[in-house]
């Protein structure tokens, strides 16, 4: 306020007052100067005539009181140019005797406390005192109580009161001093008239209350509301006004705080705008002028944060420096700019990572803490700001102290900060990353736990629109994925990736973080596909990796650590693919990454790991002994630079013992097997038991002992062995089941040989592994990839053949089910009958098994954890312990309770047959001496020579014509002894000694299954004389086979759909004659309202699949076309399209029972997947028909319709109700009718009866 109101010029009564009225004009004229121009000069005279006046005023004169007043004014006004301590204490001082000289019913005591309230505050916001506080707030409060509600200094005194409650506020953090602030400000500028030169100033000091509370509690309404009065305050004030500049960084501190709650650019460009403003108009000596610089080096710094340029990032700490230079020691504010100016430091040190720029930040971290009263609302952050830059040095260094201290400080700001603060998301965050820098470094589960606990309740405080949460969100999926590389949960896998993405959609394409937010997420991808092995989850990590370094300045300090991770991607390309150009570019980018980074820092040990494996895989390649070198020296470099208690050491370890093994295995000193022993031991020892690494390194002490055991052939090696094997599978779940698979097999190699009792154990593991390898949240084609990668068909053979020489049919059974079931079983698990479990529950099931497989769902993975956690509780309950899982023999074994099946398996150390009788009998082993691997493949070759010979391939052209042509007789002769040598090889040495077993156990006839596997598959097992002793079936498993056993006759009365499909379209000459006639013969025996026909034109793919939907019984008279390379994409060909395979799977079928596929190679199955019966046969069995009959080749136009007529009348006989089980029976006939017409083998052959 001006002097002149304390003292005004008419109060003057005797000729001395006329001299002090004098010089007290002269002296309102100075300080009015002053303030319209701000020149220090007229300051200092009105300070000097003031202090005159008050020299000459006697101390009982009535006007002292209010000369006082006025020279406190001005030396306050002197104060706040100029940042003198004296002058703060003179301004003090005078106000005090003011007062005191000021009678308690005066009407200008008011504005005389008022005035020394102010002095209070002036003196409490530089020393920090809270008594000065309090005596401000004691004094506001006897100037308001002096003060009527109509009296017009009311507004002004309520303004004081709620500047100094706030300041209390800002001390003490208490909520009721921040209400009532806002209480007595907005009451303050209700007081103001609109046109009134002070309602600017105090809509200013509301809203800078309401952004308190916005700060506090986080609503966007606060927010808002602070901007509105905030751009009316500067609306409503001169550009030449001296308090423009402090209005204009106020909007722009509110412009700020929007920018950084909803991340709009526009928002920190007008913060930038307004705040070079407020610069602008601040003179250089004025106090307010490091405020403003740092305010303005805090809008920099964002936009630095936000795009990354360095010239932003200079720019901020010239500001930042300059700010804290114009500051005192003795300031309140110098330890908010130290910490401001330790930010912008530390930022450089993480951009361009120099040592003296973090050394730096955390000098001036600590001085700013020093400087902070331990009672301060401040001392929370700034503890949180010192425990980041602890941290940054932890990580460069790695020294403990440096951790235990960041804990330290961490946690003290946590414990300051209350729960409803908005900076309680970000102190959790930070204390949660300094207990994930403990785990990763001591790996303690403890601290892990922690870590989840303490990020997951950030997140929960942190607004969804928060520009936080993207940042939170990612570092929690970081934990989880911590959780999930140690326990190796695949739920912690899935939440990682489901956070990770959030992350990322949630960070703008321009921000800074966004290259991080991609590694991250690329490194969960990268998880994925080591356990689950998708191909599409590799390229998705080497997409998102890739996209990351470009996203990273040449000089920035993660480069090296990207550039690094798509180095370990592009290896993982090479791994699974083998190109020689992935190889070398995982080089030359891990090469960069080491070098990019300096000798000291925590991740060279690292980097040099992954440098020293990829010269190990191109040494692996190429046998290039400097590459075995060179390997060995950076991996014991790694070594020696990872402390004794770190938690890479054992994985450090672990890769140098191989690489010793490797140089063993290739120059046979026995120093570097020792030596790999005993590394490999330690990196053992060194591993938790809880840990998913433990059976890897297990597993790797056992190869390198079985090293040592074929050379000194020492017993307690074998037992040791074989104890590290059994531990190893014993272990959680393992974070990459693909080697755990690799090393089961080599365990059931070595003790194939060297002890052979634990042989079945080793299987055994390897099979338990399937669900993870070939899991059901990846498509058919991704599994079907594994399951030939991994040569799954191979190992089953391999495992039933070693268990039929130990005599163990039942565990060869077993696992020749696990193998023929790994694909088949899976896709039929799709399909599951669900008659014996709750409605409820078989609902859920048919919906998520149908999500999973259609491709309808945009999660697979959760829809499969779903599907897996409710197949869990299914399995809880009484009978439906082993539902969709593999079953053991005495479940098995029931798929005989109609008539016995023969397993036939192929391996090329022998072939053999083991018939199951009959459920309550023993296995029986079938030798088959005379049957050899070679001679089953070269049987199976020349019947696919001799039928692509007579191009039986295709339905609809003439048998005869195409086989004999004017040659008939010659061709005939040489056509029948083809066939005639092929059945008789197959009767004399594997059919023939089947029914002499069976004769054995007193079986002659009736039903009988065959079970052919490998290059038994596809051979026609069924056709060898006698043709009439038994009723023949296949059947892909024994699972498949129980399962349409056990599924109950729907009760809705059936219907047959009949589709006959003469041409594929428009112009197309391929006709197939007979299907009109076939069609009719089965019109002929089928009661019209049980028929449903389908012909010609209106056989199109769309009208198919309606009736496919709606009648369990069909016929599909075609062409079909089997995919050999993907089975799956086997198809029918219709009227203008086709149906294929994975499209019938996809389909929800209601009550399927029977199908006939009267179309050729509908049960051909894929030479390399035959054991997973992937043909089209097999696949309607899989959609859930109980049987079908199809076609091992083509079938001739001629024998459809009579082969049709007498199915259907077999099934429809004397008008009953027909059954899928008399299927068989029914084709046993017409083939019958076929052999007695007198054709020719290769059509009565091809027709074969799968299922019930």
């Amino acid at each position: 306020m001006p002097p002149s109101e304390l003292c005004p010029d008419d109060d003057v009564r005797t000729p001395s007052d006329l001299e002090l009225r004098a010089k007290t004009q002269i002296a309102n004229h100075f300080f009015e100067k002053y303030r319209e121009a701000g020149d220090l000069k007229d300051l200092g005279v009105a300070v000097r005539l003031f202090q005159g006046i008050v020299d000459q005023t006697p101390a009982e004169h009535p006007s002292r009181a209010g000369q006082l007043g006025n020279l406190a004014v001005s030396v306050t006004a002197q104060y706040r140019r100029s940042g003198n301590l004296q002058d703060l204490e003179a301004a003090l001082q005078r106000n005090q005797e003011m007062v005191d000289l000021t009678p308690a019913n005066h009407p200008e005591r008011a504005q005389m406390l008022q005035s020394l309230a102010l002095s209070f505050t002036d003196r409490y916001r530089r020393l920090g005192n809270l008594e000065d506080l309090g005596a401000a707030l004691q004094t506001d409060q006897e100037a308001i109580d002096l003060t009527p509600v109509d009296h017009p200094g009311r507004a002004r005194r309520l303004q004081s009161l709620a500047v100094s409650l706030r300041d209390r506020y800002q001390r003490l953090g208490a909520l009721d001093d921040l209400e009532a602030t806002l209480q007595k400000m907005q009451e303050a500028v209700d007081l103001t008239p609109v046109d009134h030169p002070d309602r600017a100033g105090r809509l200013r000091s509301l809203a800078v209350s309401l952004r308190d509370r916005y700060q506090r509690l986080g609503a966007l309404d606060d927010l808002e509301a602070t901007l509105q009065k905030m751009q009316e305050a500067v609306d409503l004030t001169p550009v030449d006004h001296p308090d423009k500049a402090g209005r204009l960084e106020g909007l722009a501190a509110s412009l700020g705080d929007r920018y950084q709650r909803l991340g709009a650019l526009d928002d920190l460009e007008a913060t930038l705008q307004k705040m070079q403003e407020a610069v602008y108009l601040t003179p250089v000596d004025h106090p307010d002028r490091a405020g403003r610089l740092r305010n303005l080096a805090v809008s920099l710094r964002d936009r630095y944060q936000r795009l990354g340029a360095l010239d932003d990032l200079e720019a901020t700490l010239q500001k930042m420096q300059e700010a804290v230079d114009l500051t005192p020691v003795d300031h309140p504010d110098k330890a908010g700019r130290l910490q401001n100016l330790a930010a912008s430091l530390r930022d450089r040190y993480q951009r361009l990572g120099a040592l003296d720029d973090l050394e730096a930040t955390l000098q001036k971290m600590q001085e700013a803490v020093d400087l902070t009263p331990v009672d301060h609302p401040e001392r929370a952050g700034r503890l949180q700001s010192l425990a980041g830059s602890l941290r940054d040095r932890y990580q460069r260094l790695g020294a403990l102290d440096d951790l235990e201290a960041t804990l330290q400080k961490m946690q003290e700001a946590v414990d300051l900060t209350p729960v409803d603060h908005p900076d309680k998301a970000g102190r959790l965050e930070g204390l949660a990353a300094s207990l994930g820098d403990r785990y990763q470094r001591l790996g303690a589960l403890d601290d892990l736990e922690a870590t989840l606990q303490k990020m997951q309740e950030a997140v929960y405080l942190t607004p969804v629109d928060h520009p936080d949460r993207a940042g939170r969100l990612q570092n929690l999926a970081g934990s989880l994925r911590d959780r999930y590389q140690r326990l190796g949960a695949l739920d912690d896998l899935e939440a990682t990736l489901q956070k990770m993405q959030e992350a990322v959609d949630l960070t703008p394409v321009d921000h800074p973080d966004r290259a991080g937010s991609l590694q991250n997420l690329a490194g969960s991808l990268r998880d994925r596909y080591q356990r689950l092995g998708a191909l599409d989850d590799l390229e998705a990590t080497l997409q998102k990796m890739q996209e990351a370094v470009d996203l990273t300045p040449v000089d920035h300090p993660d480069r090296a650590g990207r550039l690094r991770n798509l180095a370990v991607s592009v290896r993982d390309r090479y791994q699974r693919l083998g190109a020689l150009d992935d190889l070398e570019a995982t080089l030359q980018k891990m090469q960069e990454a080491v070098d990019l980074t300096p000798v000291d820092h925590p991740h060279k040990a690292g980097r040099l790991q992954s440098l020293a494996l990829s010269f190990r895989h191109r040494y692996q390649r190429l046998g290039s002994l400097d590459d075995l070198e060179a390997t060995l020296q950076k991996m014991q470099e790694a070594v020696d630079l990872t402390p004794v208690d770190h938690p890479d050491r054992a994985g450090r370890l672990q890769s140098l013992a191989a690489s010793l093994r490797d140089r063993y295995r290739r120059l046979g000193s026995l120093d570097d097997l020792e030596a790999s022993l005993q590394k490999m031991q330690e990196a053992v020892d060194l591993t938790p038991v809880d840990h998913p690494e433990r059976a890897g390194r297990l597993q790797s002490l056992a190869v390198s002992l079985g090293d040592r055991y074929h050379t000194f052939q020492r017993p307690q090696d074998l037992d040791l062995i074989s104890q590290h094997y059994c531990a190893s599978f014993n272990t959680p779940a393992p974070s990459a089941p693909e080697p755990s698979w690799t090393a089961a097999l080599s365990w059931a190699s070595f003790s194939q040989e060297f002890c052979p009792m634990y042989c079945c154990t080793a299987y055994s593991a390897a099979f338990n592994l399937l669900p993870e390898l070939l899991w059901m949240g990846h498509s058919i084609p991704i599994r079907q990839d594994a399951i030939l990668r991994l040569n799954i068909a191979h190992t089953a053979s391999t495992a039933t053949r070693i268990c039929i020489g130990m005599s163990d049919l039942v565990s060869g059974i077993q696992f020749i089910e696990q193998g023929l079931a790994t694909t088949f079983q899976q896709v039929l698990q799709l399909r599951p009958d669900f008659h014996s479990i709750p409605p409820n529950q078989a609902d859920e099931l048919q919906r998520l098994s149908y999500a999973l497989y259609s491709g309808t769902t945009p999660d697979p993975h959760k829809v499969a954890r779903e599907r897996n956690k409710l197949l869990q509780e299914i399995r809880k309950q009484s009978g439906h312990e082993y539902f969709q899982l593999p079953r053991p023999y005495n479940i098995l074994c029931r798929a005989s309770q109609e008539g016995p099946v023969v397993i036939l398996n192929s391996h090329e150390d022998g072939c053999d047959g083991i018939i199951i009788p009959h459920p309550t009998s023993e296995p029986v082993h079938v030798a088959l001496p005379n049957v050899t691997l070679a001679l089953l493949i070269a049987q199976q070759r020349d019947l696919a020579q001799l039928l692509s010979r007579c191009n039986l391939r295709t339905r609809g052209d003439s048998v005869s014509t195409r086989l004999f042509g004017n040659q008939e007789g010659f061709k005939s002769r040489k056509t029948e002894e083809c066939f005639s040598d092929l059945l008789t090889w197959i009767w004399v040495n594997i059919v023939d000694p089947v029914y002499r077993v069976l004769a054995s156990h007193d079986i002659h006839s009736g039903r009988l299954w065959w079970l052919p596997t490998g290059s038994f598959a596809g051979l026609p097992l069924h056709a060898c004389p006698p043709t009439d002793q038994f009723i023949h079936s296949y059947t892909a498993t024994l699972g498949s086979l129980l399962d349409a056993q056990a599924k109950k006759r729907a009760s809705v009365p059936y219907k047959v759909g009949v589709v006959g499909v003469t041409h594929t379209g428009p112009g197309n000459m391929n006709y197939l004659k007979g299907v009109e006639e076939e069609v009719k013969r089965i019109s002929s025996v089928i009661e019209d309202h049980h028929l449903e026909c389908l012909e010609g034109e209106q056989t199109t793919p769309d009208a198919v699949k309606n009736q496919l939907q709606n009648c369990s019984w069909v016929h599909l008279a075609c062409h079909g076309i089997q995919d050999l390379k993907e089975p799956i994409k086997s198809h029918l060909l219709l009227y203008d399209g086709v149906l294929e395979l994975e499209t019938i799977l996809q389909m929800p079928l209601s009550n399927p029972e029977f199908v006939f596929l009267a179309a050729c190679q509908t049960a051909m199955g894929d030479v390399d997947l035959v054991n997973e019966s992937f043909h089209l046969g097999g696949g309607f069995l899989a959609a859930g028909f109980r049987g079908a009959i199809g076609t091992l080749w083509s079938m001739n136009d001629e024998d459809g319709p009579l082969v049709a007529e007498t199915v259907y009348s077999h099934l429809f006989r004397d008008g009953r109700q027909p059954q899928a089980s008399d299927a068989a029976e029914a084709l046993h006939l017409a083939v019958r009718k076929l052999r007695e017409k007198g054709v020719p083998y290769e059509r009565w052959m091809p027709f074969i009866h799968m299922g019930v």
